[in-house]
């Protein structure tokens, strides 16, 4: 009887599942079991980790997406403004040759040509080159000149604007302008290749209206647009 009394103390003793669940139920963990150390799944986001780009790759992708950001403002920009340089004596003396303008290409989109308008479009007979004139008559006036004079609906216009264009003795029209269409002339009358030679203008071919002066530097302005009224003309802004 004690033999078998001792046995099941024995056996008791010698459980070592009991030992375990003790400890589990007792929060204790022994120092040597990291088990999450040796999780494959550990093991695998250490790779990873090891394996990420490049320091060069990521310069690279960092060029590429700063080139394309800039190529996509400066497309949408485009869209809005153009800068030109003006090559001819034709808009003398207020626009002279060597001089950079900016053009508002929203304008005419948003609103209608006025008489006075200072305008960059596609030349007609050659859609490459681009030309800038001034806005003289509308669809529906009829322009003409006499003896140097710019007659508006019979009536002679005010060209007050400035310095006064260049005067010239030729004489020409009437001409009833076209809808969809404009008359445009050079300030620099005698010297000026306009609708007197082109013809009307087609508004499909206006690139946009001269909006500033950016070069030379002393010369910055935003550019006025004069109201040309049969015996009348007050300035208007840009």
């Amino acid at each position: 009887m004690t033999d078998s009394t001792n046995n099941m103390g024995d056996q008791y003793t010698l459980q070592p599942d009991a030992v375990l669940t003790s400890d589990v139920l007792s929060g204790e963990l022994l120092p040597d079991e990291p088990t999450q150390l040796h999780s494959p799944d550990a093991a695998l986001n250490s790779e990873q980790a090891n394996s990420g780009p490049s320091p060069a790759w990521m310069l690279f992708r960092e060029l590429a997406e700063t080139i394309v950001l800039s190529l996509v403002i400066f497309l949408v920009i485009r869209q809005v403004v153009q800068n030109y340089r003006i090559e001819s004596h034709s808009m003398e003396p207020n626009f002279y040759e060597g001089q950079f303008i900016l053009v508002n290409k929203l304008a005419y989109k948003l609103g209608e040509p006025t008489r006075g308008d200072v305008i960059v479009f596609h030349n007609p007979n050659n859609t490459d080159e681009d030309y800038i004139k001034r806005v003289i008559g509308l669809p529906g006036d009829t322009v003409e000149m006499l003896n140097g004079a710019v007659v508006v609906n019979g009536v002679a216009i005010d060209e007050s604007y400035g310095p006064n264009p260049m005067s010239s003795s030729a004489s020409f029209g009437p001409e009833l302008v076209a809808p969809d269409h404009l008359f445009v002339m050079g300030d620099n009358r005698p010297n000026s290749t306009d609708s007197r030679r082109f013809g009307q203008l087609n508004q499909d071919l206006i690139v946009g209206r001269a909006w500033v002066r950016v070069w030379p530097v002393a010369n910055w302005d935003v550019i006025q647009h004069e109201v040309i009224e049969p015996q009348a003309a007050t300035a208007r802004g840009p």
